[in-house]
Formats: C-alpha cells, sequence, structure tokens
C-alpha cells in the first residue's frame, strides 16, 4: 500500500468531516446509531450469533444482550437456538424490523436530497459524479485498520 498524498488525506478528511455532519443532521430520535447499525447488519448479513453480533458492531456481548433485549421487546427481531450450537443465541430481524430500518434509510435519504438541492449546480455534478465511487466504497466494507472487508 503506498503513503497517502497530500490531495487523498484532505479527500479523506473531508469525507470523515461530511460523515460526521451527515450522522448528526440527519440523525433519527427513533434508533440509537449502535441499534441501527445492528438491525443493519442483521438486514444485510442475514441471522448471526449474538456473540459474533457484539464483535462486529465492536460491542461487550453483555451490551450486545441488552440491546437484543430492547429489540425482542419492540419487536424489531428474535432470538432462537443456534441449530449446530444449542448453547448459541442466533438473532434474526422481523419484518417490522426490516419495515423500521427501510423507513429511517428512506428519512434520511430525503433529509440529503435536500441538502444537496441546497448546492449550485456545479458543485451537485461534482457530488453526483462521486457518488458511483462512494457507493463502491460502502459496498466493499473495507477496514483498513484490519485490512479486512
Amino acid at each position: 500500500m503506498t503513503a497517502p498524498t497530500d490531495a487523498r488525506l484532505a479527500t479523506a478528511a473531508a469525507l470523515d468531516a461530511f460523515a460526521a455532519w451527515a450522522i448528526r443532521s440527519t440523525a433519527d430520535r427513533e434508533l440509537s446509531l449502535t441499534t441501527a447499525a445492528t438491525l443493519a447488519t442483521l438486514d444485510r448479513d442475514g441471522p448471526q450469533r449474538l456473540s459474533d453480533l457484539a464483535v462486529r458492531e465492536g460491542v461487550t456481548q453483555p451490551s450486545m444482550t441488552a440491546l437484543v433485549t430492547r429489540l425482542e421487546r419492540d419487536g424489531l427481531a428474535t432470538r432462537g437456538s443456534d441449530p449446530t450450537d444449542r448453547r448459541a443465541v442466533i438473532v434474526t430481524p422481523t419484518d417490522a424490523g426490516r419495515e423500521v430500518l427501510h423507513a429511517r434509510r428512506a428519512r434520511r435519504a430525503s433529509r440529503l436530497a435536500a441538502l444537496l438541492d441546497q448546492l449550485g449546480d456545479e458543485d451537485r455534478a461534482a457530488v453526483e459524479a462521486a457518488a458511483g465511487a462512494l457507493s463502491r466504497l460502502t459496498q466493499n466494507r473495507v477496514d483498513p485498520s484490519r485490512g479486512e472487508s
């Protein structure tokens, strides 16, 4: 891997600042970020062992257990036994959980579209031109600190 250039570092800093601002300015108080991220993982990748989910989301197993308890209480996920290991717990999103997540995404997209409408034509075209590359980055979900996707 080559060392980042000043231009790449400046782009990365701008993306970081935008991402942080976008998260704050389009925040949906219905779900915490950790709850939404957990539901998104379950929606994208399917049912997960509770222990694996805790690792993926970067929280302790007791914290994930509490989060899954809340998801279950709210009808957004279910937990069951792993058919290959009855001691392990498998977490599965419910249809209601998927609906809440998809509605949240739609509201955020609408808010971001309204922000894009505030840009001039040239800036909006530049952002639209970069959208494909940004989408590919997020689809690959590479964590450069671990060198994995």
